[in-house]
C-alpha cells in the first residue's frame, strides 16, 4: 500500500532546498545576538533571509520572526495599540483564543466575510483570513482594507494558507499586519513571521528581534523558510487541474463540495458526504494509506462540529460529514485516484443505508 498524503493544508512536506538550507544554518553553530565574530556572521546570515524572505513575498515593511504563525497572531493581537477587536466568524482558533468579547463578523453561505457589519472601524483591529484553512474561501482583502482602513481601523491577515502559494497582499494596499508560516509551504516547522506595515502598530518588549520578540533566533529555521518560498514553480495551475478532477467526481458520487461557487484557493476543498460521519471516512481513508482530515490540524480530534462550517449554515449533522482534501506540489493524479477509489466506496455505502433507511420507514407506514 503507498501512502497517499492529502492533508498539505496541515503540513506540506520539507523541501529539499529547505532542508539544505537549514543544514547550512545549522553549521554557523553562534548565537546570533552575540556580538563575536561567528555571532556577527549568524546574524548577517538571518538578516539575509529576512531581506530575502520579504522580496520574495513583495513586502516592503518590516518582518519579526516567530515560531510560527499562532505566535505571530498573538503578537499581533494582544499588542496592537488599537483598543477594539473585531475578527471574521471563520478565523482560525489561534485568532479566536486571544479576542475574548470581540465583534464577530458574519459569513454567509459563500463563506465570504460581511464587512458592512463592522459598523465604525475606528480604532479597531480587524482580523481575516486570506485563506480559510477549511473551506479554501479566498477574501477580497483589499476590498476589505479599504473599508476598514477609510474608518480609522487596522487589517490583520492571517496569510498561512496563502503564502508561497498565491499573492500576499502587498504593504499598505490589502492590510496593515500578515502573519506566515513556513511549514505550510515547505519549510520547517518552529519558524514564521509577522509581517508589518511598521513596527508602530505594536509595542515592544524589549529583547530580540529589535526589541519585539525576547528568545535566541531560529537562524537556520529563517534560512529554511527563505529557500522553501524561493523555490516556487508553477505547480498551483496544475493543482487546479487535480482539484477539478476531484470536485467533478465527488459530485457525480453524490457528494457536495462547500463553498463551491465561491473563490477558492486551488490547494484545499472541503467535501461533504451525506449520511456517512467525517470520522467513519477518516478512519477508512486511513486505513487504505490516504492521509487527509476533518478540517483544521488543529481541531479535527475534537468531536464537536467544525465552527467554520456553521459559520456557513450548515447544521450539526451536516458539519459532521465533512473532510478537507488538500493538494500540494508533490500530489499526483494518481494520488487523486487513490482516493476516489475510497471515497466512490464510501458514496455507495452511504446510498445503501439511505436506502436501507427509507425502505424500513416506508414498511412501517404501510
Amino acid at each position: 500500500m503507498t501512502p497517499v498524503y492529502l492533508d498539505h493544508a496541515a503540513s506540506a512536506p520539507l523541501l529539499p532546498q529547505a532542508r539544505d538550507a537549514m543544514l547550512e544554518g545549522l553549521a554557523l553553530d553562534a548565537n546570533a545576538s552575540s556580538p563575536h565574530r561567528a555571532g556577527r556572521a549568524a546574524k548577517a546570515a538571518l538578516e539575509d533571509a529576512r531581506a530575502r524572505v520579504k522580496a520574495a513575498l513583495g513586502w516592503s515593511g518590516e518582518l519579526i520572526f516567530t515560531s510560527g504563525a499562532s505566535e505571530a497572531l498573538e503578537i499581533a493581537l494582544t499588542r496592537s495599540h488599537a483598543a477594539r477587536r473585531a475578527v471574521s466568524a471563520v478565523e482560525h482558533d489561534a485568532v479566536m483564543r486571544h479576542v475574548p468579547g470581540a465583534a464577530v463578523l458574519p459569513v454567509g453561505s459563500h463563506g465570504l466575510v460581511e464587512i458592512g457589519a463592522l459598523g465604525d472601524p475606528a480604532d479597531t483591529l480587524v482580523a481575516v483570513q486570506q485563506v480559510n484553512n477549511e473551506t479554501g474561501v479566498i477574501q477580497p482583502l483589499a476590498a476589505i482594507h479599504d473599508a476598514v482602513r477609510a474608518g480609522g481601523g487596522i487589517l490583520l491577515a492571517d496569510c498561512a494558507q496563502g503564502a508561497g502559494k498565491i499573492a500576499l497582499p502587498a504593504s499598505g494596499l490589502a492590510c496593515d499586519m500578515a502573519v506566515i508560516s513556513a511549514h505550510k509551504f515547505g519549510g520547517p516547522m518552529g519558524i514564521g513571521a509577522l509581517l508589518l506595515r511598521d513596527l508602530g502598530l505594536i509595542a515592544p518588549t524589549g529583547g530580540q528581534e529589535r526589541g519585539y520578540r525576547g528568545g535566541t533566533e531560529n537562524v537556520a529555521g529563517a534560512m529554511a523558510m527563505a529557500a522553501a518560498l524561493e523555490a516556487g514553480d508553477d505547480w498551483m495551475q496544475r493543482a487546479a487541474r487535480l482539484r477539478a478532477k476531484l470536485e467533478d467526481a465527488i459530485i457525480d458520487a453524490g457528494g457536495e463540495v462547500v463553498a463551491a461557487a465561491s473563490p477558492r484557493i486551488a490547494t484545499i476543498g472541503s467535501y461533504r458526504l451525506p449520511g456517512l460521519a467525517s470520522m467513519v471516512q477518516l478512519i477508512r481513508l486511513d486505513g487504505a494509506g490516504i492521509a487527509v482530515s476533518a478540517g483544521s490540524a488543529c481541531s479535527s480530534g475534537s468531536l464537536k462540529p467544525s465552527r467554520v462550517l456553521m459559520a456557513l449554515g450548515l447544521d450539526e449533522k451536516a458539519a459532521g460529514e465533512v473532510i478537507r482534501v488538500s493538494i500540494g506540489r508533490e500530489t499526483s493524479e494518481a494520488d487523486i485516484d487513490a482516493f476516489l477509489a475510497v471515497w466512490r466506496e464510501l458514496a455507495a455505502q452511504a446510498r445503501g443505508r439511505a436506502q436501507a433507511g427509507a425502505g424500513v420507514g416506508a414498511g412501517a407506514g404501510a
